[in-house]
């Protein structure tokens, strides 16, 4: 193609964006709500997935508090009986002291706090390391037999539900960003077609003198992908601000809760990507609502 005929199709183009300010303000406007709606969920499901992904680092690991009293004699015992259950692979003593420290390193710069504390609350733990989850029910119902622990930690029900959440949202996601994309199409067809009507003249004529109904889809395809892409913009810049001060606010929020940033996934590691599946999906709405409005007028 040349390029004078490229410039006539951008032209005729960005002239009916602006043309049709209305329908294409709507048009742009149904575009953002589909992708703000779909960033929403995929920052959603992200962040369950990767609080899910942390968490199952310990899935096959125990924590074993050990109660205050127990001397030291007692503590060693207690691991002793431990690696003799069936199940276990290692186990690995953690003093409370240990723990404090690697808290304050957790904590960084908030690290402070933590030391005016009288005394440390934290229990001496054992880390218990299974060959398998499926031993997990029965390692558990053993260790607790012992009069030296008073309590243990396992993860295995918080991931289930983690996950079942993440599977949960991706249906209601799939059903709900399907219509909204179907709203978008029928939103910018219409849209065209108003363009094509307003223009029906000038068309008939193009063919008239034998302009090919290519050269004459032109203008109102790049017409689509514009309003697409512009769609796609102003939510890429929406879901950024929005995540970006939601996630700030929660991790102030939680700033004494130990490790809570780590489970947040941060917006500049997806932005690529993002911006990637946002204007593809703009610019599929945009051609796929132009196509359908030009197959009926132009025989397409």
């Amino acid at each position: 193609m040349s390029s004078k005929k490229t410039k006539y199709i951008l032209r005729q183009a960005f002239q009916s964006v602006f043309r049709n300010k209305m329908m294409g303000m709507a048009s742009i406007g149904s575009v953002t709500a589909v992708l703000v709606i779909l960033g929403y969920i995929m920052m959603l499901i992200l962040n369950i997935n990767n609080a899910a992904l942390i968490t199952k680092e310990e899935f096959d690991e125990i924590a074993v508090y050990i109660i205050e009293e127990a001397t030291d004699q007692e503590i060693k015992q207690l691991g002793e009986d431990i690696k003799k259950i069936n199940g276990v692979l290692t186990v690995v003593y953690r003093p409370k002291d240990t723990a404090l420290e690697e808290e304050k390193m957790k904590w960084g710069d908030d690290a402070y706090l933590l030391e005016g504390l009288r005394r440390n609350p934290l229990p001496n733990t054992y880390v218990v390391q299974l060959k398998d989850v499926k031993y997990s029910d029965y390692v558990i119902q053993e260790i607790k037999r012992s009069g030296f622990v008073e309590d243990t930690r396992y993860y295995q029900e918080a991931v289930k539900s983690l996950i079942s959440i993440s599977d949960m949202l991706k249906r209601i996601g799939v059903v709900i960003i399907s219509i909204l994309i179907f709203i978008s199409v029928f939103i910018i067809s219409n849209t065209i077609k108003i363009t094509v009507v307003f223009r029906r003249k000038e068309i008939e004529l193009m063919q008239y003198i034998g302009a090919t109904n290519g050269y004459v889809r032109g203008p109102f395809i790049i017409e689509g992908i514009v309003l697409g892409i512009i769609g796609s913009a102003i939510a890429i810049g929406i879901i950024a601000l929005s995540y970006n001060y939601f996630t700030g606010y929660l991790t102030q929020y939680f700033a004494l809760l130990s490790g809570f940033s780590t489970y947040i996934v941060k917006f500049n590691l997806i932005f690529k990507d993002i911006a990637i599946i946002f204007v593809t999906i703009g610019v599929g709405i945009g051609t796929l609502g132009s196509l359908i409005s030009l197959k009926k007028f132009l025989n397409a």
